[in-house]
């Protein structure tokens, strides 16, 4: 009944009665022998039997009915011994094993076998072998036993985690590419929620409390990040040492080097602040890294790099750049400012710097304080005349003066260092989101073409493009007129068209829009998006789904959602003065 693994315990099984029927003379008489010999042996059950047949029970069916009662009190006194601490524990669990592994291979016993393992801290290597020759048992082994497989094997570990790794990336990008949903925009979970995420609680489970398959997870991420630029392999970093903090995982998060900064980051993303003494405490912890520690740069920068992280410094650093505005502040002077581009221009390098293997904090460029951030600055305070201007009494002439002196083009500073510096590339788009957000036409269009040319091409990541496409939906009315269009299209979009990404964020953009657009411009755009044989399936369907609600003139409705991302402006809190 059981199969191979019960003769190795001197239990008869399966060989044993083939034998036994083939060399006796009354096979029914062996049969009835072999039941006799192996049923249960208990005096009072006998007479029970014949009930159970004139019942129509099957043997079989009692039976294993009574194996299934047994087998589960077993399992849950293993699990009792195994709760307790000890050489007491470890020596009755170990002569357990010794005397149930041989039944490993009956399906039937099999769950014992595997709890008196999971509560084995150190398992013998020969039955680890044994679990990873025969790929059934290792399927069916626990995740416990698999951790101290997989110490030792780290190919048949990453052959368990590349799976997560793959899905966890379409997980992202499917958020970044969902063009059908405005309500589930990339940066409104909060990192408590993204880490609950089903990828980072299976890879933090896989882990345990082990520090050897932690450091293989991160090899492989870096690996990754390395071969292919995917900054979420940064997201996925962060996120699963956080996930070790929740779970109070001591043994990993204690000597992870960038646990506390991580944490201290983490909590600034979740609150949507960085105060003086969290601020310092980052600080502290970059000045502090010693001579021959610095490759721990490589996986903060990698922290930093994660999009979310980059979200919250170039978000926090527009809110500054709008407060010294207020106060007549300068930039070099905020120190809380100065730390945020310095971790900006460390997470902006990381992939440089895990290439090269040259762990050194880049030096941040000091003009990118004295004269890029004045010059943006000077934008804001053009958008903050302009939108006071528009609430004062109409005086056509003083109007046309104010639209023509504070609504020309950027000044050189800002697009220079846009193109020369990632960290001015970084800003420049977050205050065009910034301008997006307040429905500012002018500031929008202004600074949106400049962005074509940003270093290393910044302003085509899916990120950007997601929160840009995602706010410019609600600018729909603005794209009946072609110089909003020619900005928009022509300016910035078809300077990156070429790029894998871009079309699937310009026809998501054209899915809600193209009922505004003039007729002669919506043709020119499907005709430069009509996509080839070397664009993907997902681009192939979006062009087909524009074109069918182009052909039906749909209009997708269109609820600003409560959640969007936002960038609190002090200058839209002054008050407005009053008539002159």
């Amino acid at each position: 009944m059981f199969g191979t693994g019960l003769e190795d315990v001197g239990v008869p099984g399966q060989n044993y009665l083939r034998e036994a029927l083939t060399s006796c003379t009354d096979p029914l008489k062996a049969i009835e022998e072999f039941q006799l010999e192996n049923g249960i042996l208990l005096p009072s059950l006998r007479p029970m039997l014949p009930l159970l047949d004139l019942h129509g029970v099957r043997r079989l069916d009692f039976h294993t009915s009574i194996l299934e009662e047994l087998r589960d009190r077993l399992v849950e006194h293993i699990n009792e011994i195994g709760k307790k601490e000890g050489k007491e524990r470890d020596k009755k669990l170990k002569e357990l094993l010794t005397k149930s592994f041989p039944l490993v291979r009956v399906k039937a016993l099999r769950p014992v076998v595997m709890c008196i393992l999971r509560n084995t801290q150190l398992i013998d290597d020969k039955y680890l072998k044994i679990l990873v020759r025969d790929r059934e048992l290792y399927n069916d082994t626990d995740t416990e036993v698999k951790r101290q497989i997989w110490k030792d094997n780290q190919s048949l570990f990453g052959d368990e985690v590349s799976p997560l790794l793959s899905q966890y990336i379409r997980e992202k990008e499917n958020i970044l590419f969902d063009h059908l949903n405005m309500h589930n925009l990339f940066f409104s979970p909060s990192p408590k929620v993204r880490r609950q995420g089903e990828v980072v609680q299976k890879l933090a489970h896989m882990i345990g409390t082990s520090v050897k398959l932690y450091d293989m997870v991160l090899q492989f991420l870096r690996t990754l990040f390395l071969r292919t630029r995917n900054i979420h392999y940064c997201t996925l970093r962060a996120e699963l040492l956080m996930a070790l903090h929740d779970l109070e995982v001591q043994e990993i998060i204690s000597v992870d080097p960038c646990h506390k900064f991580t944490w201290c980051l983490d909590a600034c993303i979740r609150e949507k602040n960085v105060d003086i003494k969290r601020s310092r405490e980052l600080q502290g912890f970059l000045d502090s890294i010693k001579r021959g520690q610095e490759q721990v740069l490589g996986d903060l920068s990698m922290t930093l790099c994660d999009p979310y992280a980059i979200n919250f410094l170039a978000t926090s650093a527009t809110k500054i750049l709008q407060h010294l505005i207020n106060n007549d502040g300068l930039p070099r002077d905020n120190t809380i400012l100065i730390l945020l581009l310095r971790m900006l221009a460390l997470g902006l390098s990381a992939w440089v710097m895990i290439d090269s293997q040259e762990f050194k904090e880049p030096k941040l460029d000091s003009q990118i304080v004295t004269k890029f951030l004045p010059a943006l600055m000077s934008l804001m305070v053009d958008d903050h005349v302009r939108a006071l201007n528009s609430k004062l009494p109409p005086d056509e002439r003083e109007s046309a003066i104010t639209i023509i002196e504070h609504s020309g083009p950027p000044p050189d500073a800002c697009q220079a260092y846009v193109q020369e510096s990632s960290v001015a590339s970084i800003l420049a788009m977050y205050y065009t989101l910034h301008t997006a957000k307040y429905k500012d036409r002018v500031g929008l269009m202004r600074v949106l073409g400049t962005l074509a040319n940003c270093k290393n091409d910044r302003a085509f990541e899916d990120p950007f493009l997601h929160s840009l496409v995602s706010l410019l939906i609600y600018l729909a009315d603005e794209f009946a007129a072609e110089d909003f269009c020619t900005v928009i299209f022509d300016e910035f979009f078809f300077a990156g068209v070429s790029r894998d990404n871009v079309p699937k964020h310009l026809l998501k953009l054209l899915c809600y829009i193209h009922p505004k657009l003039p007729e002669n411009r919506l043709q020119t755009l499907m005709k430069a998006l009509q996509p080839t044989s070397q664009h993907n399936e997902s681009v192939h369907q979006l062009y087909e789904s524009l074109q069918e609600k182009i052909g039906s003139q749909q209009e997708p409705p269109l609820h600003l959602p409560a959640n969007l991302d936002n960038f609190d402006s002090p200058l839209m809190n002054v008050p407005t003065p009053a008539p002159l």
